[in-house]
């Protein structure tokens, strides 16, 4: 009888190194290199590990697209890879894990970089957060921003500069924090490490590769609940803001601390979008207004609050494309402009399992009308809350699951 063979699994050994020119790598990694034939990494590494290659080796360029790397590496029982750092700190091991699962993969790692300028700042970093900014949006680093993390050591690329990087903290109000930026570190002719206030970062040039630190030199004010006078207002119109109160009881009944992804319709002002990007950062805020003025007046307040990171679209929202955007599982409906049975129905098609919708009904007709446009989704109002604000018209907060 004979047994079904089973094909060997692919091997990748992933070398971490620094950008040091006199490399060194202790005795297992040389006997892996000595016994490797296809190497690859990325340009730099190869200028660096190019003499140690054995004699007819082959070597891939990592570069994008991966695809074409990938597409190289099919049909290669072996393969050495050289890697800044540590492959699995945001590198390419990951890549590997998630490419090929079924990979036999063996990780030699060295300090990554973030672990290297810390070195040299003789800072304790134990508590630092890490975030990836290297072809990676600002999500999380706007996160821990608003946060106001004590440390944020940050990895960038060529387009996410330090130079850029302090200019979004200055645009945002963010000065509370001084950048030290570490340059070529481990390369003993050409590191660099400096310490720059965020207005010297943002003319100062850099080499790369670099990275940086953040250190918090003052708390920043985070109030819990927004005056809505400080915002800037539609035509000055006080009536077109959502109070405070009812923003804060708004946010409540939509139970964001365990909700991913939140949808603003109808942002006027941005106060709801702003004071949910304030109080849950983890989310992700999607904001629409059909007035072009929201737009200026969403960056103007999320400038001043500072609330980075909103997703903002103007137009009619029953208009809007909406393929790409992150399914919400939270919604606030602040404006409906009379179409709010189609809105409801809209945005039905596009919520996740689990997701509530909240509308603030400022009369009895609106109410109703929502009630009905519920009805037609085979929803049910799960919760209402009515509240009066001084000399304001009472509003209902109204929850639908």
């Amino acid at each position: 009888m004979c047994k079904d063979s089973v094909s060997p699994r692919q091997r990748f050994i992933v070398i971490g190194m620094t950008d040091d020119r006199e490399v060194w790598f202790p005795p297992e990694v040389q006997a892996a290199i000595a016994a490797g034939r296809v190497f690859s990494g990325g340009k730099r590494h190869h200028e660096i590990v190019a003499p140690l290659l054995p004699e007819g080796a082959r070597w891939i360029d990592i570069t994008v697209p991966l695809e074409a790397v990938f597409a190289q590496y099919a049909g290669q029982p072996e393969v050495v890879v050289f890697a800044s750092g540590d492959p699995l700190f945001f590198g390419f091991a990951n890549t590997l894990r998630r490419e090929l699962p079924d990979a036999d993969i063996t990780v030699f790692p060295s300090f990554n970089s973030l672990q290297l300028l810390a070195h040299r700042m003789q800072l304790p970093y134990a508590d630092m957060r890490t975030v990836s900014l290297t072809g990676r949006p600002w999500e999380a680093f706007d996160t821990a921003l608003i946060t106001g993390e004590r440390l944020i050591g940050a990895l960038t690329d060529r387009q996410k500069t330090p130079a850029m990087i302090a200019r979004r903290m200055l645009d945002y109000g963010y000065d509370n924090y001084r950048m030290t930026v570490g340059e070529c570190l481990g390369n003993r002719e050409t590191e660099r490490v400096r310490t720059l206030s965020l207005v010297e970062a943002v003319s100062a040039e850099y080499t790369f590769p670099n990275c940086l630190v953040l250190e918090r030199t003052a708390l920043r004010n985070h109030p819990f609940g927004l005056p809505e006078h400080d915002f800037a207002l539609l035509d000055g119109r006080v009536n077109m803001i959502t109070k405070m109160p009812i923003r804060l009881l708004t946010l409540s009944q939509l139970d964001l601390a365990r909700r991913t992804s939140f949808w603003d319709i109808g942002f006027c002002t941005g106060s709801v979008s702003i004071e949910a990007r304030l109080q849950f950062p983890h989310l992700k805020v999607t904001s629409f207004e059909i007035r072009e003025a929201g737009r200026e007046l969403m960056e103007q307040n999320s400038r001043k609050f500072g609330a980075p990171g909103i997703d903002v679209h103007i137009g009619d929202f029953l208009e809007t494309d909406l393929t790409g955007l992150p399914a919400p599982d939270a919604v606030f409906i602040g404006g409906h402009g009379g179409k709010l049975i189609e809105m409801v129905q809209r945005i039905d098609r596009v919520l996740l399992p689990g997701g509530t919708i909240v509308f603030n009904a400022v009369s009895q007709q609106s109410q109703d009308l929502f009630r009905e446009a519920v009805a037609t989704v085979h929803r049910q109002i799960t919760s209402t809350m009515h509240v009066a604000i001084n000399q304001f018209n009472p509003i209902e907060i109204l929850k639908a699951e």
